[in-house]
């Protein structure tokens, strides 16, 4: 068996386009297919000494020391896949990327930004289609296989990746060679204004692959959580990955700036280029622009215009329907069938998962077991950056200082800054950042002047901590002048954990009938602290 290549890898990755829906029409048709469609994979790429480290479904992941050895293979496969007599019920299309890059092993499979860029240039590839990368294309450019030439397909920007990618596509006489435009970002194909991301999407996998299967099935689905914890993030990966799902595309609409209820309309006509003809009003005028629509709409921070934002998406949705929403907001709309999807912290190492007890703060451990089960008291590098928080931190940190690595010497300072900072994305990006000034042991120190030590970033992320500062000001302000009642009730329902709150007090016994009073307040109250809360 040829070992794994090591070092600089070329990479192949391959699969079969519209899978799912054939797997759901013909199954026994496509088990018999599938088996022949490996055999006809494996045997390429092993006949030109690549290695099949991966696969996942009908998803092949090959490696190759050599960058011509990998196009070899991917052009001999296509030939093979494309002369195959398949059954008309499931006519097998693969489509295929090939991308090189400097990557580690890790049990019998690699890590490394490099898997990343091969895997967003698959998605954009049709079926029967072959794409290089512009690494790949500038090693392979002058050692072309026998009849196969390289056509530009001009630069493309690929999900969640800050810089695009020049894509080029092998041809060959007894290969198809016309196919519609890549399915990226920029694509006429795939209508959007997605913003550029300039860093890289970290974990969420849970996430993305709940609100991907509930999102169909709704009109409209909120992700709910507090500030910093990364629900627009969220929904713009969430976006960038079902654009291929709505045939008039996905428009983000961003409402932090808006101060007043009506200019909700507004912003959404001017974001989709509806304009108002005088003669009736922009609302009326937007109800008519996407009545035969198939789009998506996200509705970026809603909760200082709730209300309105509930309004607007009742009215839109009864109006049109092929319209769905995605909105993010700090509590739900409570709109008639919404869908409420709570966006919690990402996960984060506790002391008592990385040194076997609480040394690094007297509050409750709230941490997750990490994947490996590690409860050893000297956690390896590896082992904490399983941790989300930990590898968001770790990304980020790599960004300020190419220099920066997690050792296992270090881990555990950045597991005790992740765990202190609650897992909240945008606290930990900011710490990030002061790693170009501060050692990581400073930064650490210093996080009980957190306040004053995570400030910066961008002009919205400024505003948003700006409110959740002020918000928390006037919660203590609130606390200062309460009634002795409200006063001792506060006192009982901070006892418990958020969730707790209301099965708590509510199965209280001899509540005294003053507070009895209060219970369903109290109850509003519970919901109101409990989507906004972190746990």
């Amino acid at each position: 068996m040829i070992p794994l290549p090591t070092g600089t890898v070329t990479f192949l990755f391959t699969d079969i386009e519209g899978s799912t829906r054939l797997w759901e029409k013909h199954p026994v048709a496509m088990r018999e297919a599938l088996s022949r469609h490996d055999a006809l994979v494996r045997d390429a790429v092993e006949s030109s000494s690549g290695v099949v480290f991966r696969t996942v479904g009908d998803a092949f992941c090959s490696a190759f020391a050599v960058a011509t050895d990998a196009l070899r293979a991917a052009i001999t496969a296509q030939i093979a896949l494309q002369k195959e007599p398949w059954s008309a019920q499931v006519p097998i299309r693969v489509r295929m990327s090939l991308h090189i890059g400097a990557v580690e092993q890790e049990r019998n499979d690699y890590v490394g930004a490099p898997l990343n860029r091969i895997a967003r240039l698959l998605a954009i590839t049709h079926g029967g289609q072959t794409v290089l990368s512009q690494a790949v294309y500038e090693l392979v450019r002058d050692h072309l296989p026998d009849g196969v030439n390289l056509l530009a397909l001009g630069a493309h920007r690929l999900k969640d990746l800050s810089r695009p990618e020049t894509v080029y596509q092998p041809t060959h006489p007894d290969l198809q060679t016309v196919f519609p435009p890549l399915r990226s970002l920029g694509s006429p194909d795939l209508p959007n204004n997605l913003p550029e991301q300039f860093t890289s999407f970290v974990g969420r996998v849970r996430e993305i692959a709940e609100i991907d299967r509930l999102l169909p099935h709704t009109r409209l689905l909120t992700l709910v959580g507090p500030g910093g914890v990364g629900k627009t993030r969220l929904s713009l990966q969430i976006g960038a990955n079902v654009l291929d799902r709505y045939d008039h595309g996905v428009y983000q609409i961003e409402l932090a700036a808006l101060t007043e209820p009506e200019q909700i309309t507004a912003a959404v006509a001017r974001t989709l280029a509806v304009r108002d003809t005088g003669t009736e009003s922009t609302e009326v005028a937007l109800r008519k622009a996407l009545a035969e629509k198939n789009i998506l709409l996200i509705l970026d921070n809603c909760e200082h215009l709730i209300t309105e934002c509930a309004r607007f998406v009742r009215a839109l949705c009864a109006a049109c329907h092929g319209v769905s929403v995605l909105s993010t907001s700090r509590e739900p709309l409570n709109v008639a069938g919404e869908q409420i999807y709570r966006v919690t912290p990402l996960a984060a190492p506790s002391p008592m998962n990385v040194a076997g007890g609480n040394e690094w703060g007297t509050h409750e451990m709230l941490g997750q077991i990490n994947s490996t089960g590690d409860h050893s008291s000297h956690p390896t590098a590896y082992s904490l950056s399983q941790y989300e928080a930990v590898r968001l931190f770790i990304e980020r940190a790599e960004l300020q200082r190419p220099d920066f690595a997690v050792t296992n010497a270090n881990a555990p300072t950045v597991a005790e800054l992740c765990y202190r900072l609650d897992g909240v994305p945008l606290a930990i990006e900011l710490a990030a950042g002061r790693l170009r000034a501060m050692s990581l042991d400073e930064i650490t120190a210093r996080l009980d002047e957190r306040f004053r030590l995570l400030k910066g970033g961008t002009a919205r992320r400024c505003r948003a901590s700006k409110r959740s500062v002020r918000w928390w000001t006037g919660v203590m302000t609130s606390f200062r002048m309460m009634s002795a009642f409200f006063y001792a009730a506060f006192r009982y329902l901070s006892a418990a954990r958020v969730s707790k709150l209301w099965s708590k007090f509510a199965g209280k016994k001899s509540r005294p009938e003053r507070v009895q009073r209060w219970t369903n307040p109290i109850f509003s109250i519970c919901c109101w602290i409990w989507y906004r809360s972190r746990w």
